[in-house]
């Protein structure tokens, strides 16, 4: 009896842990198909057109108040676009190495989950952290190491297509992601510097960096390292002007260029995943995190303060996604060998110059 008592305990267990993944899963997707939206409609908004205003079904008509504002608005075309992209046919191209074309994209999701999760984005009045992996306070390495892993699901997607144009695809993302990772990774130094202190058991974690702020946002002490690593994860990202992986115009689509369905729609949940998290790390790390403002850490007390600070930090995640778009339609896409020699000669060489500066600065300081 007592055994079955704990085979039912590991079983509740198990059961609960796959309740959170769930959950993660819908969150993820959730936040992916409303960055998709916002793409658009600040898009259409730019361009001076309308935009998606028009998705109706019957039951969000019901919805007593709102129902109408969803339709008419276009809040529930991210529903209609992801059923769409799970119940198209999914074709298989019979020149691809097919066990590592159906990989590539679960290559390029899962460090998007693990990378997510991890990110901390409130702060309860005990002081616990608020994240979807309660109790992980993981450091910034952890997540440029495991958000990095993503451009391996962009090769092995350009590798087993079989095809020149993804193949091309891929080996620009590869060699992008090199170029700018080592620029990205020298500018945080810097940060690394102002926040690590010996009282800190883990003065390199994200909340660590956060609590650092509580007086200045590091963006006011750090601006040359905070430009570089703005730069570095649109190049991260895949955005424009840095998307050489996709680059429709001279490679087709680039990398998922023999893709379709529900397995083209994982690259794009991937895609956006890596801009959240590459605006939430720059929130996190230069603009107070869940801080109010510069020198106003919080405002009210308990949960008052709690829901304040989560607003504050959906609030700058939201003007960082449009950044994104205006970015899309303002600038124009960079040649191959411009985003090399800007990873190579620009930022590398001004990241280690800031860093060096920055060392006399503290060597002098004592």
């Amino acid at each position: 009896m007592e055994q079955i008592l704990n085979d039912l305990v590991l079983s509740t267990a198990w059961y609960y842990a796959m309740a959170r993944g769930l959950i993660v899963i819908i969150i993820l997707m959730s936040i992916a198909a409303y960055s998709v939206l916002l793409e658009r409609k600040a898009s259409a908004w730019i361009q001076g057109r309308i935009g998606p205003n028009r998705t109706s079904h019957p039951v969000v008509a019901w919805i007593p108040f709102v129902g109408n504002f969803l339709m008419k608005g276009g809040f529930i075309q991210p529903a209609a676009d992801g059923l769409k992209f799970l119940f198209k046919e999914e074709p298989m191209p019979g020149h691809v190495r097919k066990f590592f074309y159906v990989l590539a994209p679960c290559v390029a999701i899962a460090p998007a989950l693990i990378s997510l999760v991890m990110l901390p984005f409130g702060q309860l009045p005990g002081g616990q952290i608020i994240t979807l992996c309660p109790g992980a306070d993981v450091g910034v390495l952890f997540m440029f190491a495991i958000s990095s892993l993503g451009v391996y699901g962009i090769a092995l997607a350009g590798w087993s297509a079989n095809s020149k144009y993804p193949f091309l695809g891929a080996v620009r993302g590869s060699a992008q992601l090199i170029s700018y990772e080592l620029a990205l990774g020298v500018s945080v130094l810097t940060v690394f510097l102002a926040t690590a202190s010996p009282d800190q058991d883990n003065a390199l974690s994200l909340v660590s960096m956060v609590n650092a702020q509580t007086g200045a946002w590091n963006i006011l002490y750090h601006p040359v390292a905070a430009i570089i690593f703005l730069i570095c994860i649109f190049a991260e990202a895949n955005r424009h002007p840095f998307d050489m992986p996709e680059s429709e115009t001279d490679l087709v689509g680039g990398f998922h260029t023999e893709y379709g369905a529900f397995k083209f729609g994982l690259f794009f949940v991937a895609e956006y995943s890596h801009m959240v998290i590459g605006s939430s790390l720059f929130i996190l790390m230069f603009l107070g995190g869940w801080h109010i403002l510069p020198w106003v850490p919080t405002v009210g007390t308990g949960i008052v303060a709690t829901l304040l600070g989560l607003g504050s930090f959906f609030f700058k995640l939201f003007l960082f996604l449009f950044f994104f778009v205006w970015v899309r339609w303002t600038v124009p896409r960079f040649r191959y060998d411009q985003v090399m020699r800007i990873g190579w000669r620009v930022l590398l060489p001004v990241a280690v110059a800031n860093l060096i500066a920055y060392f006399i600065f503290y060597a002098i300081k004592g």
